[in-house]
């Protein structure tokens, strides 16, 4: 008789989301733990298909993990070398560019309020461009040299943790094979096959979701560098990696890439609306592309998700844990997904649980079967 397949009922789904929100609450508090845990995870993800390549070819796992990551942390540490001198030259310069953008960002407001108030009554009894302006001269240096400083302050914070991340990814490609087959032998032999299904599923999504979203990453900053190059803006592919990465924290991020290319244009063509104006169209094009070509050839094809539970967890992710809950709630949602699938699974499968107390039986029969009755 052929088994019937299973499906996850409410009970399995209110598991999972329940756990999944918890789970949120507890990486909150350490934080300073999960993030560079995270961006270990990017980066073995990134290296794997590499490792993968020279252990196909014959050579260990654990050469293969020295080799890849001795080779990509010394690129990365020479990029570093030569880029120090460029940015140690360009530091005293940040503050003060940063004061041009936020003023040339607050005048393109005024000016879009200007107009506003030209060509609509309700606009014109509110007087804000003119309240605006006046405030533009000393708002830009106070905005710069709050914000500035406190970014600043929050990087050199962060700093020391994040120096785990490429550790961590060094160790998930030379002992991600044995923690799976230490977590494979505490389990009974009789959920030993569903326990290697479970492990693989894990593997695979969180594998799918990253590649996934490093993939994404590119083609939005592929996008939005030609679309930039194309309006005159400044620095186009530094702007569309930026703002490609910033839209890894959903919406938020979004929000204040667009609102940084915004800035930068309207900074370099200060009497052109026009540019700003094709900036925010170009934010709405890909955001587009984003929910309907990139997101499902992407990160579609390794959560299957419906959009209105993607929707209400990304809200649930920010009330439970702020932006950290933004960026961390689908990846984390996709994997509990899987745990709480395969162990319903387990749990409602009665011919799992007979041969497991059929094993207990056999084992308490070998042990006892030599000792005296009575």
């Amino acid at each position: 008789m052929r088994p019937q397949r299973y499906h996850s009922g409410p009970l399995t789904w209110c598991a999972i989301l329940a756990g999944t929100c918890l789970l949120l609450f507890l990486f909150q508090k350490i934080l300073w733990l999960v993030v560079p845990f995270l961006f270990g995870l990017i980066i073995y993800y990134l290296l794997f298909p590499l490792q993968q390549r020279l252990v196909l070819g014959g050579m260990t796992r654990d050469t293969s993990a020295m080799l890849v990551s001795a080779a990509v942390f010394a690129l990365a540490a020479l990029l570093g070398v030569l880029a120090f001198p460029w940015l140690g030259s360009h530091l005293a310069s940040w503050q003060e560019s940063g004061t041009r953008y936020i003023e040339g960002g607050l005048g393109f407001v005024a000016d879009t309020l200007a107009w506003l108030e030209r060509n609509f009554a309700f606009a014109a009894k509110a007087h804000l461009s003119q309240q605006l302006t006046e405030q533009i001269s000393g708002l830009g240096d106070k905005l710069a040299s709050t914000y500035l400083a406190d970014i600043a302050l929050t990087t050199a914070a962060w700093l020391p943790s994040l120096m785990l991340a490429p550790f961590l990814a060094f160790f998930f490609l030379r002992d991600g094979w044995r923690f799976k087959k230490f977590l494979s032998r505490a389990v009974p032999n009789a959920f030993f096959e569903r326990t290697l299904y479970l492990l693989d599923k894990v593997d695979h999504t969180a594998r799918l979701y990253f590649q996934g979203l490093i993939k994404l990453t590119v083609l939005d900053t592929v996008c939005l560098a030609l679309g930039l190059w194309v309006l005159g803006v400044s620095a186009p592919l530094l702007l569309g990696l930026i703002t490609a990465v910033l839209a890894w924290v959903p919406y938020i991020g979004s929000i204040l890439g667009c609102l940084l290319v915004v800035m930068v244009a309207a900074t370099d063509y200060p009497g052109d609306a026009s540019v700003a104006y094709g900036a925010i169209g170009l934010f709405i094009v890909v955001r587009l592309l984003d929910d309907f070509i990139f997101m499902p050839l992407t990160i579609g094809r390794s959560l299957k998700l419906h959009p209105l539970l993607t929707v209400v967890m990304i809200f649930v992710g920010g009330a439970v844990a702020g932006v950290a809950g933004l960026m961390l709630v689908l990846p984390l949602l996709g994997v509990v997904m899987v745990l709480g699938e395969t162990l319903g699974e387990v749990v409602t499968d009665p011919r799992l649980r007979a041969r497991h107390a059929f094993a207990k039986r056999l084992r308490h029969h070998a042990v006892t079967r030599d000792l005296p009755s009575g």
